[in-house]
Formats: structure tokens, sequence, C-alpha cells
């Protein structure tokens, strides 16, 4: 199958809603073709009353548009879930970007906290220096250290050099004191510095990750709500087919009494226009193919919908937007059922339309390929091609999202049969 197999059978992905409102159109059809002709012999078999119909049509309408109503709220969910996602990765991407901000404080806190390490490593030597400095005065009786080594100084000269290198120590002596004074302030304020920007990151830290899971509740709570009303979806089409199905039993009723008594027969489904391309009309064909076909499709019931995937050597990968699912799409299906049946045929439904014997709606057998389209009067337009069961039940492999599964065969955009075993 093609990209167009998202137009037939209710269209959007979310196709559980349409489905039951297209069978309702369906049963409104069959009751104006057939279901409210009027009883023209008096002695007519007596079949449901017209008002009968009406109230069952009615009820079904009723279950339909309650289907309707609710289409409208789960659009309202998905875009709750919509704007949840969008929300998540906003925050997400500044919680990320907070994370980063911390990061960098954190390795500019740590080099402020080794250079005040080395500041307060060296403001200890020259506090020992000094500590020493101290003792030795007290001991020798004198603040001055210098003061012995320039009396016992043996000539003038070696008095002024004594002198200098004194001096000379004294300086060093306090510019050592003056650099450690110098990095012990600018280790202070490095590591007030640092406490303020490890405060603030963890601050911002805290913030996005509550932001985050704020963002996160919301689209859990948005899912949800999706799987509450895709449940109430399902109760409400549970009763839909049962209004339906009263209906077409009365339906039924009233067309049978209305052929007992000779009345105008009841229109049978219109035969497919002839389409471009092969015109040939299929023969009785092989069952025996047909069987070997559906077998081979029926064994991959529950494998998911790839689109573009698969064909004649089994399920294959799909491609964008379905990538990385292995699976088939609709004409791949078909291919790869009727291959098993030694019977080649072309990959896209369209050319599986175009290029086999066709088959009339009224004279459908088991193994025959059905298609579907945006216009039942053109061939061009087929989106969809699943294999006849019988049973008015079709295999298929519907569109993205959903699996290989049995479905009941529908009228709408219906555009003609093939029969690949012919």
């Amino acid at each position: 199958m093609q990209a167009g197999l998202r137009v037939v059978a209710g269209g959007a992905k979310r196709n559980g809603v349409r489905t039951a409102l297209r069978m309702t159109g369906t049963a409104v059809a069959v009751a104006l073709a057939v279901g409210f002709a009027p009883a023209v012999a008096t002695a007519a078999p007596r079949g449901p009353s017209d008002s009968q119909i009406a109230a069952a049509q009615a009820a079904a309408d009723a279950v339909a548009s309650r289907i309707g109503a609710l289409s409208g709220q789960l659009s309202a969910a998905q875009a709750a879930v919509d704007a949840a996602h969008a929300e998540s990765a906003l925050k997400l991407d500044e919680f990320q970007a907070r994370q980063a901000a911390y990061e960098d404080a954190q390795q500019r806190a740590d080099a402020a906290a080794a250079a005040a390490a080395k500041a307060t490593a060296d403001l200890g030597v020259a506090r020992g220096q000094i500590v020493s400095f101290a003792r030795r005065s007290y001991m020798e009786g004198s603040t001055y250290t210098g003061a012995a080594a320039l009396i016992t100084a043996a000539s003038p000269a070696e008095l002024i050099q004594r002198a200098a290198l004194l001096e000379a120590a004294g300086s060093h002596r306090s510019d050592v004191l003056d650099q450690v004074t110098v990095l012990q302030e600018q280790a202070t304020a490095t590591e007030a510095v640092a406490r303020t920007t490890l405060s603030e990151a963890a601050t911002l830290q805290e913030q996005a990750t509550a932001a985050l899971a704020v963002a996160q509740t919301a689209e859990i709570s948005a899912r949800g709500q999706a799987a509450a009303l895709g449940t109430q979806q399902a109760q409400l089409q549970t009763e839909l087919a049962a209004a339906q199905q009263q209906l077409t039993g009365l339906i039924g009723e009233r067309a049978a009494a209305a052929r007992t008594a000779q009345v105008a027969p009841t229109p049978k489904p219109a035969t497919p226009p002839a389409p471009s391309g092969n015109t040939t009309r299929a023969g009785s064909g092989s069952a025996s193919a047909a069987q070997t076909a559906i077998d081979a499709a029926m064994g991959y019931l529950g494998l998911p919908y790839a689109w573009g995937g698969g064909g004649t050597r089994g399920p294959g990968p799909g491609m964008d937007p379905d990538e990385g699912i292995i699976g088939f799409d609709c004409s791949g299906l078909t291919q790869y059922a009727y291959g098993q049946a030694g019977i080649s045929i072309p990959r896209n439904s369209r050319s599986q339309y175009s290029a086999l014997p066709k088959v009339s709606s009224n004279d459908l057998q088991a193994g025959d390929l059905v298609f579907w389209g945006t216009d039942a009067s053109d061939p061009d337009s087929i989106t969809h091609v699943a294999i006849y069961l019988g049973g008015s039940q079709v295999v298929q492999a519907p569109q993205s999202g959903d699996v290989v599964k049995v479905s009941t065969m529908w009228w709408r955009n219906y555009v003609g049969a093939v029969r690949p075993s012919a």
C-alpha cells in the first residue's frame, strides 16, 4: 500500500470514530435504498413498519451523534498531550542549560578552592617564619635579631655586609607577608563568589527539575484522559453496532416482505465502473491458490503495519515515518500472499488493480483483492487493498499504528475487485 492509505476507510489515524460514523452512513443509505420502499400490495406479508425502522435508525443516529461529540473530546485530549510533550521538551532543555551552568560554576569553585588552599599554605609558611623570628628575639633578649650580628662584626666592611643582608632578609619577609595577605584576601573573595555561584546554580537546578516533573505529570494525565476516552469510544461503538444490527435486521425483514409481495426487487450493489488499463473479466480462478494466499496473509495477523514495508520476500522495514518498523503495508501484504501461491503481482495497489482480471461486486469469492480509493469511480484514486475472505470479511494491513488483522468489509469509496488466481 502507498501513502494514500490515510485517506481511506476513515481517513485520519484515529479512525475508530469515523469508521463508526461511516457504518451509520451505510445503514442510512441502505435504509433509503431498500428499507423505506413503500408497500404497494395490500396482501403483502407483514414486515416491520416504517415507525419501527425509523425508531431503529434514530437509535443508531443517537449513538453516532454521541460518538461524534466524543471525537471532539478526543481531539482536545490529543492536543493536551501534544502541548504537554512540547512543554516537557522545553523544560528539559531549560534543565540541561541550568545543569551545564551548574557544572561550570562547580569547576570555577573548585579552581577557586585550590587557589585559596595554596594561598593558605603560603600564609602558613610566612606565619611560621614570623613565629620563629619572635621566638629567637625572645630567647636572645632582643626584638631585633640582627643586633648581635652587627655587634660581632670583625671590621667595618663586614658590618656593612651583614647590615645589607639583614636588611634584604627583612624586606623579603615583609614582601612575603604582604603577598600572603593579598592572596588571603583574594582567596576569601573567591570562596564567597564560589559559594554564591553554587547556591544560585543549585537553586536553578531545583527549579528546572521541579518544572520538568510538572510537565511530565501533565503529559501522563493527558495520556490517561485519552485512554479513558478511548475506552468510552469502544463502548459507544459496541452500542452502535448493536443498534445497526437491529436496524439492518428490520430492513432485511422489510426487503424480504417486499420481494415476497413482488414489489420492485432490492437494488443490487452497483458494478464498479470499467477501469483504465486491463479490463479482462475474471474467470473462476484457482481456489487452491486463493486459499494459499489467504493462509499466507493470515499467518501474519498481529504484525505491525509498516509504511512501504514488505513484499514478495515477506515483512520488511518501513520507510519514514515508519522507519525501524518491520511489517507490511497493504499492497506489500497482498503481493507477499500471492507470491506464496506462486502468482506474481505488482507491488503497489493501483498497479495490482490495473493489471489483474476484474470481478464484479456481486461475484466476490474468497481470495479476491478488493480496493478502495478517494473516488469510487476513479481507479487512479485507489489508496488501499485487502484480501476478501468471504462472509463480508477481509484481511488487511490497515495503516500506521495498526496491525495485520481481519475486518468487516465496507463499501464506502469501494472501487472494485480483481482475481489474481484467474
